[in-house]
């Protein structure tokens, strides 16, 4: 181990850089679609052992950003498709975009190594304990941006059921802690690696779900209903109404569900000029409660990005406008200060951007009862979904993922959709514009999905929910404090043995 910590020290900076990076993109295979989780826990686990050999707070920063830089730069791929669907307008941004984006996302891990190499010199736990702080961090400052979390590794595995107690965090704490017993095992330390591993080992068996409940017989049906529109069709004059049509032409077909989901945007007009005369929604829907996503214009002119209600006879029972917008995709950070200072083109209320909602929900479905309501991007962010008062029924989450491509975009969506549901012990209805639209239950298991890249409608009986869990009762916190107290103790003995 001497011999490739000296190795490594004597590599260029852009040597070490290149190793780190290589390492990063090897830990990012265990993120959908390859789910394989064992390139995570290995690469992570050689990082840390090549952390002792950090001489300065400056060198451990700097392998942590090109570990993260790499990890990143793989994972959030997905992140050039929205600029290639006008690709002669906003094409030449797609490289831009990716190296900004995983370079700053790399900045929370480089902070992570060099506080540890500050604090606690030759500390590996620490420094892993200061990689889970950094991705809490990265989930919630400037808006927060949880995607590709470490712990979304476990997702496809026992382990993932362990976020009913305590959320994403925790499944990242156990990714490091993974990491950490395999660098114990590996640099001869082999008590304390095998008893970590047996530890998780342990935690994946009593973590195992129990058997598949089946839906009651008399289990509301969902109609989910995927039109599979190109985003650069979507939108078109030309094409627009033909996906409106095969969405009602699929709605009308065959028995009367108890309820109809349609996607995010599903309909290209502003609700505001078909809500006087919504009779083609309604003869398709026969009856049965249909949502659906469209853009709306508030009283004020605002535009909004909503998930409406519409009930028999085409009266709108409910309306959801996004809360979670995405920054620079749904609106400009700063845009109405801009705007006081001229620069209208910004300004979020004169229609080049959306305003956020302001009612969390839920949303009444009659028949079935409360939904917890998301649309797209809010299906990410763990700690912000959740309802007071009556316990919702399901989550329902409509989304137009022809954003981001046909690579691993949409099914990293999708696993984190899965996610919620575990957390939450909901079933999840998720209906997606050109996919993947799927019945997800209660411990994230897929009960029936339409593919990427398919039109079509599946009639799929909706799971039953299970008992609030831990996580849906306390959220993030008893983990933060867990973790706090952690880097407390490491803390604390550094200086002991130091002294």
């Amino acid at each position: 181990m001497a011999n490739l910590f000296g190795r490594v020290a004597a590599l260029s900076a852009k040597g070490r850089f290149a190793l780190f990076a290589v390492l990063g993109v090897i830990a990012a295979v265990g993120q959908a679609p390859y789910d394989l989780w064992p390139a995570t826990v290995c690469a992570l686990a050689v990082v840390l052992a090549l952390h002792q050999s950090c001489t300065t707070p400056r060198r451990a920063a700097f392998h942590a950003w090109g570990f993260g830089f790499g990890y990143f730069a793989f994972s959030l791929r997905w992140i050039v498709e929205p600029f290639l669907v006008d690709i002669a307008r906003h094409g030449w941004m797609a490289p831009f975009a990716l190296i900004l984006m995983a370079g700053g996302a790399a900045l929370f891990w480089a902070f992570a190594g060099y506080v540890a190499a500050r604090l606690a010199p030759g500390r590996v736990l620490f420094f892993g304990l200061l990689l889970v702080g950094a991705e809490v961090t990265r989930s919630l400052i400037l808006t927060g941006f949880p995607w590709a979390l470490l712990g979304h590794v476990w997702i496809t595995t026992p382990l993932a059921q362990l976020a009913a107690f305590g959320g994403p965090h925790l499944l990242t704490l156990l990714t490091v802690f993974a990491a950490w017993s395999l660098m114990l095992l590996a640099t001869g330390r082999v008590l304390g690696g095998c008893t970590g591993l047996a530890g998780l080992a342990i935690a994946a068996f009593l973590a195992q779900p129990d058997p598949v409940e089946q839906a009651a017989s008399d289990a509301p049906i969902v109609r989910l209903v995927q039109p599979n529109a190109p985003q650069h069709q979507k939108w078109d004059p030309a094409f627009r109404k033909l996906f409106v049509d095969r969405m009602i032409e699929m709605t009308g077909a065959g028995d009367v569900p108890d309820l109809v989901v349609w996607p995010e945007t599903a309909i290209p007009f502003l609700l505001n000029h078909i809500q006087d005369d919504m009779s083609p929604l309604v003869d398709a829907a026969r009856g049965a409660p249909l949502v659906f996503g469209i853009q709306r214009a508030d009283e004020l002119q605002q535009y909004r990005n909503s998930l409406v209600v519409m009930g028999s006879g085409g009266q709108v029972r409910s309306i959801y406008d996004k809360q979670h917008l995405v920054p620079f995709g749904e609106y400009v950070p700063g845009a109405a200060l801009l705007g006081r200072a001229g620069a209208t083109g910004l300004a979020r209320n004169l229609g080049t951007g959306f305003t956020p909602g302001v009612d969390q929900g839920p949303v009444s479905l009659p028949g079935i009862g409360l939904a917890i309501p998301l649309i797209c991007y809010e299906g990410i962010f763990a700690e912000e979904i959740g309802s007071d008062g009556d316990r919702a029924r399901l989550l329902l989450l409509i989304t137009n993922d022809a954003w981001f491509g046909k690579a691993a975009g949409p099914y990293q969506h999708l696993a984190q959709a899965r996610l919620r549901a575990i957390e939450q012990g909901l079933p999840m209805v998720r209906v997606a514009n050109t996919g993947v639209t799927a019945m997800i239950d209660a411990q994230g298991r897929i009960t029936q999905m339409l593919p990427l890249g398919q039109e079509g409608a599946i009639d799929a009986a909706l799971p039953p929910a299970e008992p609030e869990t831990r996580y849906a009762q306390w959220g993030d916190m008893p983990v933060l404090v867990f973790l706090l107290a952690l880097m407390v103790a490491q803390t604390a003995m550094q200086r002991r043995f130091s002294d």
